[in-house]
């Protein structure tokens, strides 16, 4: 088992910047591939970032590409997601989720979630 704790999100007005952590306990955390989904009111969840175990490895969203980086400290488990420049369409609850490898950008290629945490953008 993997439990995920995000924390970071906040109310913040367009233009600003935000990290998002996730830090994770239980099963090894370097051997997962590490994704970040975001889901907006009203919409499905949508990838957003996935970075490989080793950190070698990124991808990205087109909504976001230029504006996020998505990072990992395996000694810490612990994955980042810095989000710049955020618009008032990034407002959504932002999701960490480990997987065993596979389809980074599919949310069922994902097995441990963790339980969100809210960023919104303001106008």
């Amino acid at each position: 088992q993997v439990q995920l704790v995000e924390s970071g999100g906040g109310l913040v007005q367009a233009g600003d910047s935000l990290r998002l952590s996730c830090a994770a306990s239980g099963r090894a955390f370097s051997s997962f591939l590490m994704g970040w989904f975001r889901q907006a009111p009203g919409k499905e969840r949508e990838f957003v970032a996935a970075i490989s175990s080793s950190g070698g490895m990124t991808y990205y969203a087109d909504s976001v590409k230029g504006r996020s980086t998505i990072s990992r400290d395996n000694s810490k488990k612990t994955v980042y997601l810095q989000l710049n420049n955020l618009k008032p369409e990034d407002t959504a609850v932002y999701y960490c989720a480990a997987s065993f490898g596979g389809r980074w950008w599919s949310r069922s290629e994902y097995t441990y979630w963790g339980q969100g945490t809210q960023v919104t953008v303001s106008s």
